[in-house]
């Protein structure tokens, strides 16, 4: 992966707003405090995916958060509609067959795909109740290297396994974490955390932060700030 010449671009502000009016505004509320924003399922299916594509014709980047996982035809036709709308990252769930046929969508774009791992918000007795045998740290241990042999881009993982799964996947992917909280915020759901500047200590590439810049009086300045403590 090429070096991250901007330190902004470790940033990536999640846009979990209800409508594509709403994130314009965050947009611009923030201004050039950051580079890179994220779309999910809850502004994706509101417009976001033409947002997006507003976003990256202005030389934003951005990455489509939609955690794809289906039969292996189905993943690869929908990666490769994705792949023109000008994201920097799309994810898919970390099953070989639907990591394999991701790739495949997405050869010859510039989309790089990322395997999601294990949802931030699973704990040991989620992962149980969901019927997983293994324990959360070597569930993530697997799939991250099988990640790593099916050729992913990156891995999405809490940041708490970040150095487990880069001895899984070594020194050339990225590694992207949610669940990043700055010191003292509300951690919400998210049960596997770190602060922004634990998370650069382990060597994660780009953190991704939500709502405690939404949700923020003055998202710019927050911003900002996990630009510089990351720094």
């Amino acid at each position: 992966m090429p070096a991250l010449q901007d330190p902004r671009d470790r940033l990536i502000v999640a846009l979990d707003l209800a409508d594509v009016a709403a994130a314009e505004a965050l947009v611009e509320r923030i201004g050039d405090a950051a580079t890179f924003y994220k779309i999910g399922y809850r502004l994706g299916y509101a417009g976001g995916l033409e947002f997006a594509a507003r976003l990256a014709r202005r030389g934003l980047k951005t990455f489509l958060d939609l955690k794809l996982h289906d039969i292996g035809n189905t993943v690869e036709e929908g990666v490769r509609s994705l792949a023109g709308h000008g994201a920097t990252y799309l994810t898919v769930h970390a099953y070989p067959q639907t990591m394999r046929a991701a790739l495949r969508g997405a050869a010859g774009s510039g989309l790089k795909i990322l395997a999601v791992t294990v949802l931030t918000s699973y704990d040991e007795s989620d992962a149980r109740e969901a019927g997983y045998a293994l324990p959360v740290p070597e569930l993530v241990a697997l799939r991250a290297r099988q990640a790593a042999e099916a050729g992913i881009d990156g891995i999405v993982c809490s940041a708490v396994e970040a150095i487990s799964v880069r001895r899984e996947i070594g020194p050339d992917r990225l590694i992207v974490t949610p669940g990043i909280r700055p010191a003292g915020a509300d951690l919400g759901d998210q049960k596997r955390v770190m602060t922004p500047g634990e998370a650069r200590a382990a060597g994660i590439d780009h953190v991704v932060v939500g709502r405690p810049i939404t949700g923020a009086a003055d998202p710019r300045a927050v911003a900002q700030a996990i630009v510089a403590e990351m720094a």
